[in-house]
């Protein structure tokens, strides 16, 4: 098992460490190549990998216990004083055989109610638990977190495939500091990546995309979305333990 102070990773590591599965190795080449292509949309990421900012985990199909921990290291980055605007990208390991995008949205939400089950921090008062709410947001270790799967069982919207292994994104809210969706800076880069975007999966924006704060937005529906321009139906499968 890996050791806990071992758990969040640089891209020195992937060069550097012998310890780590072969099915990792080969699915962060995938992630290099994809997010460092010069059309890639996002430009935060591509900066970051190509500037080696970005950090990164990984879990297999049968163990999570050390997420918790790389995520709490990746989260103390951020008392640093010049921090920079990291994010921390999950490798899942791959099934034996590729799922259909609901295998990858359901085990998703499973990691993110074991990550809050295990979360000894609790919410701040003011965030609400319920995610019907407009103003809900996922918290870890007492952080708003915004958070996003990638998966290879996207084929129209090719931004979210990453390689075989379900990729998790996430961005602590602090990054998006100056780049709010209400703030011109937020509301320019946003624009442009929406722009490359939709050049690259040849789909107009989803639905369910918006900015944190819009009142007729649930922000549950943008951290896994469709594969397709419909809206998501039905229920968070995210339940806040004082919701049970």
């Amino acid at each position: 098992m890996m050791q806990t102070e071992d758990a969040l990773l640089t891209k020195e590591d992937f060069a550097k460490r012998t310890d780590l599965p072969d099915w990792l190795l080969k699915e962060y080449r995938t992630f290099h190549k994809t997010v460092t292509d010069k059309t890639f949309p996002c430009y935060f990421g591509m900066n970051g990998e190509l500037k080696g900012e970005l950090r990164y985990a990984y879990v297999t199909q049968d163990d999570w216990s050390h997420l918790p921990a790389a995520l709490k290291s990746f989260l103390a980055l951020f008392k640093e004083p010049n921090h920079k605007r990291h994010g921390l990208f999950v490798f899942v390991e791959p099934f034996e055989i590729e799922g259909l995008l609901e295998d990858y949205r359901q085990q998703f939400w499973e990691i993110l109610q074991y990550l809050h089950e295990v979360d000894k921090i609790e919410w701040p008062a003011r965030s609400p638990r319920n995610s019907e709410h407009y103003l809900w947001d996922f918290h870890f270790h007492g952080e708003p977190i915004f958070v996003f799967g990638n998966a290879p069982a996207y084929k129209q919207r090719k931004t979210r495939d990453l390689g075989n292994a379900m990729v998790i994104g996430f961005q602590p809210r602090t990054i998006f500091e100056g780049l709010k969706g209400t703030e011109p800076g937020g509301m320019m880069s946003r624009e442009k990546v929406r722009e490359r975007v939709a050049v690259w999966d040849q789909l107009p924006k989803h639905p369910d995309i918006s900015h944190f704060g819009d009142p007729t937005h649930h922000e549950w529906k943008q951290f896994f979305i469709g594969d397709d321009a419909e809206p998501i139906q039905g229920n968070c499968p995210f339940k806040h333990k004082d919701m049970e």
